[in-house]
């Protein structure tokens, strides 16, 4: 007999973060996250629920936790949709049909009494965090801010009355790749207008600015998309303080205005996988030594945008080949070896046709379902 119980305290959350530790356990590709960053998270200084608000719940037999899930509700999403959606996510569970079950009526219960009459995820908690369930690419372990499931969750999800709603794409290539000689000449050319330069980390807060402005008009029209709002993207800034070098974010200029850009991260989960979600007491140093002496081999392009009017264009086509170019020099440089490009929209053509120009290939996918409530 399968019970739910909302959590409600300090321990109950506790349980909820450690409960993949039960499931994935014989799983050697999933990365135990960090526990004190699952505990941010799901805190009240997460500048999400600035906008946001949320319940989780746990699934037990007897006494023993089986699965977990949670409901989100964001006005940001209300305002700029006007569409009744909400969101589940921070899917977890044994097997069985009817943990999946229980769990999909506790989390759509809760939306419909809040006045939802859709419901779209999983979203870990939006779509500018952790998003999208895998589908395909089991094989592997997930990047930086990356998902990973066991293969018989989108059986667990569908069985619910759930329809895809998107498939996001995450393309992997080798950072020794050559460009195609006709892109090479048409680089060449493009450079005599075009600056790329690397992040100023004395002008910290202004590129941040140029990224965020850059970002918001370059995906305002993508499916889903929401603008991170200015705590949520100083996060993201402390993220890139911390952990990024330079070089490994590129801002593209046009007679001095910023007109594109890229994000990369080195990716963590090579520095973290064994420490099993502790920092302490010497995983902190762990952390520090091993990005010295011995930094990440994979890397993942996280964002990357070029302003409106020139997507079409030539010299936006430039503009991505440049900073991809730029950031892959950066790469080379840490000697890593591989490198992640995701998410990317399955219909996001301009740019899947630039990446496999490159000789990029989709190696894992990640679905969106939504469901209407009755």
């Amino acid at each position: 007999m399968i019970r739910i119980e909302p959590v409600t305290d300090r321990a109950g959350l506790k349980e909820f973060i450690r409960l993949p530790w039960k499931l994935y356990h014989s799983d050697p590709h999933w990365i135990p996250p960090l526990l004190v960053e699952r505990l941010h998270t799901f805190s009240q200084k997460n500048p999400y629920f600035q906008h946001a608000r949320w319940q989780c719940w746990l699934a037990y037999r007897g006494q023993e936790p089986v699965g977990r899930i949670s409901a989100q509700i964001d006005d940001l999403h209300l305002n700029r949709y006007q569409d009744r959606t909400g969101f589940f996510g921070l899917l977890e569970a044994e097997e069985e049909s009817s943990i999946f079950q229980a769990l999909f009526q506790a989390a759509e219960t809760w939306l419909q009494t809040q006045g939802m009459t859709n419901v779209r995820g999983p979203f870990n908690l939006s779509i500018n965090q952790e998003c999208g369930l895998l589908v395909d690419g089991f094989d592997s372990p997930p990047m930086i801010m990356m998902g990973h499931a066991m293969p018989y969750y989108p059986y667990g999800v569908e069985q619910n009355a759930y329809e895809k709603a998107q498939d996001l794409l995450a393309y992997r290539i080798g950072i020794h790749f050559s460009f195609p000689p006709g892109v090479s000449l048409f680089l060449k050319k493009a450079k005599i207008s075009m600056r790329i330069r690397p992040l100023r980390r004395k002008h910290l807060n202004e590129d941040l600015a140029i990224i965020k402005d850059i970002f918001e008009e370059a995906w305002s029209d993508n499916w889903g998309f929401l603008p991170f709002t200015d705590a949520e993207f100083a996060e993201i800034g402390q993220q890139l303080k911390l952990l990024v070098e330079d070089d490994f974010v590129q801002i593209a200029e046009i007679d001095g205005e910023p007109t594109a850009m890229l994000v990369a991260f080195p990716n963590m989960h090579e520095v973290i996988r064994d420490l099993n979600g502790h920092l302490f007491p010497w995983g902190w140093l762990k952390i520090l030594w091993r990005l010295k002496a011995s930094y990440p081999r994979s890397g993942r392009v996280a964002l990357m945008g070029v302003r409106k009017r020139f997507q079409s264009s030539p010299m936006g086509a430039a503009m991505a080949y440049g900073l991809i170019e730029a950031v892959r020099e950066a790469g080379l440089r840490k000697q890593i070896q591989h490198v992640e490009m995701s998410w990317i929209l399955e219909n996001n053509k301009r740019m899947r046709h630039i990446l496999e120009s490159l000789g990029a290939e989709p190696y894992k996918t990640y679905r969106i379902y939504e469901k209407h409530l009755q």
